[in-house]
């Protein structure tokens, strides 16, 4: 069977190929549809990211507080519940259980609650990689900071967690990669990223080849990107001899 790629210069409505591929006029071409799937992928993947960082640093930095019994449970019932439930399940929770128990979240949109899903999902990952990295470091940096008259926040903010993200940046590249890839579960709940445009696209079509191989493509993509960016960033930041085998910075 022949490739066809010309189905991307397609019109939705009347299957007539447009010149240029690009929809003029309020018509929406194949092409259209896939660029802006694409975009909200990237929407999701990318808010989704901001809220698993910035609420799995806090959940790890908890897991690892001195004399905090309580808190430190909390950082790991947060850690059991959002890791061990099946993504695609925490997604339909979020959809049809959280707003009935709920009703303010009603009026959330389907790529809000994704966000919040895939956000919440990630940090468990994130949670546990900030906690071993800050125990994976010499247990006298958090003496040193003590030692300087540090506060414990002091001592997690300009000692241990600088080099603790040092640490975790490998692992770390690999989330921010599964975070893209993850996102494909949007469909469930209606968004219209680029898993609903292939699955719609193929349909519609009858070409399953050449839409699930441009799909493949922005995700690898995407997912290449976001490497790059962070095997830079890890390069930049990189301190030679810094991890101690065996130690336990965190306790």
């Amino acid at each position: 069977m022949a490739w066809d790629w010309q189905m991307f210069c397609e019109d939705t409505l009347d299957r007539t190929v447009r010149e240029g591929c690009f929809g003029t006029g309020g018509d929406i071409t194949y092409l259209d549809w896939m660029l802006s799937a694409w975009g909200w992928t990237v929407s999701v993947s990318l808010l989704a990211l901001l809220l698993a960082l910035v609420t799995g640093v806090v959940i790890g930095t908890l897991r690892t507080l001195p004399d905090s019994k309580w808190i430190v449970r909390f950082g790991n019932a947060w850690v059991e519940v959002f890791r061990n439930i099946p993504l695609l399940v925490q997604i339909f929770l979020w959809y049809h259980v959280v707003p009935a128990v709920f009703p303010a979240m009603k009026s959330m949109s389907g790529f809000t609650l994704v966000v919040l899903a895939l956000g919440f999902f990630t940090s468990a990952r994130i949670a546990e990689q900030v906690r071993s990295g800050i125990q994976a470091l010499p247990r006298g940096q958090r003496y040193a900071g003590m030692a300087v008259g540090f506060t414990t926040w002091q001592t997690y903010r300009y000692v241990l967690l600088p080099n603790a993200f040092r640490i975790i940046i490998p692992p770390l590249t690999s989330e921010t990669m599964n975070i893209f890839k993850n996102s494909s579960v949007a469909f469930a709940v209606s968004v219209t990223e680029l898993t609903m445009f292939a699955m719609q696209a193929q349909e519609e079509t009858g070409r399953g080849i050449e839409v699930y191989m441009a799909v493949t493509g922005l995700y690898i993509v995407s997912a290449f990107t976001i490497n790059r960016i962070m095997t830079f960033i890890e390069k930049r930041v990189r301190v030679p001899g810094l991890v101690a085998p065996g130690a336990a910075g965190g306790h």
